[in-house]
């Protein structure tokens, strides 16, 4: 009778410890499907899946190369051509855009940049690309948002979102950053910040970031790590209410991708980017 006893009140310890973990799993499960509502807020409006091989889809992107003789304003070493395919194509649902060195138009490397400008542009968005980057000291891969129109002046006056940013010197290490009249690099003020992610290099990775009229905020792999907010004092500190593009690119040197230097002996050098797709609310 006693051992009957025992075993009657071992399975009710079980019964009760089953009873609580399942409601600690349904409670669980429903903050997860309360976070998941926030984020179905969000509507697909504009992607690309790279899912044609071949050169970029010209309906989606531009060759910007009206920089190329003075530098981008950051004294970059590289010619960006337009659609050459050594420098930018689609094989296997990855676009990749490679950086080569080699002597064009008077430049030691060739590399390219794609903007959306006229053919993706949005004011208030979420923006997320799952991308690679690549290893080595002077490369400087990106992508970014400019002001479609520059309503409040050039740059900076009317703004730079920079949603991933990655400089070989720092391999483990990507940063999010804004740039406006009041906050920007030229005067000391710009705000960002920096992530570690020590498999950058290795592996793909989610860079998103998420705009509205009040805030900026930048995320990897789901990981929030920077806000930038809107003080309410005017374009100077926040441009952020007019339609901005998206822009890709490879750069080599330059003012921060240069900052310790170029190492020639890795190039070829690859950008690779599996997808990139736009959400309104």
């Amino acid at each position: 009778m006693k051992f009957n006893l025992f075993i009657m009140k071992y399975i009710a310890i079980l019964f009760l410890s089953a009873t609580w973990l399942f409601s600690c799993t349904n409670k669980q499960s429903s903050n997860s499907t309360d976070n998941n509502s926030e984020n179905n807020d969000w509507k697909l409006v504009w992607s690309d899946e790279f899912d044609n091989e071949g050169l970029p889809d010209t309906t989606k992107w531009n060759y910007d190369t009206r920089g190329n003789e003075y530098g981008w304003g950051n004294n970059e070493k590289q010619w960006y051509p337009i659609a050459d395919p050594e420098n930018a194509y689609i094989r296997d649902g990855i676009l990749t855009i490679t950086a080569i060195k080699e002597p064009t138009f008077g430049k030691d490397y060739s590399s390219a940049r794609l903007t959306t400008k006229g053919k993706g542009d949005w004011k208030y968005c979420k923006v997320e690309v799952r991308a690679k980057v690549p290893l080595g000291r002077g490369t400087w891969p990106a992508i970014w948002m400019l002001p479609t129109e520059n309503t409040y002046g050039g740059w900076p006056k009317s703004g730079e979102i920079d949603i991933m940013e990655h400089v070989g010197f720092n391999p483990d290490t990507v940063f999010s950053t804004v740039h406006t009249g009041a906050f920007n690099h030229t005067i000391g003020t710009q705000v960002g910040k920096k992530i570690g992610l020590p498999t950058a290099t290795t592996e793909f990775h989610i860079y998103t970031t998420e705009w509205n009229e009040n805030e900026i905020r930048s995320y990897v792999d789901g990981e929030h790590y920077f806000t930038f907010t809107n003080n309410g004092e005017g374009f100077e500190a926040w441009p952020f209410d007019r339609p901005f593009h998206l822009i890709l690119n490879l750069a080599i040197g330059g003012g921060l991708g240069g900052k310790k230097g170029i190492d020639d002996s890795k190039f070829p050098h690859e950008f690779q980017i599996d997808y990139v797709r736009v959400y309104q609310k």
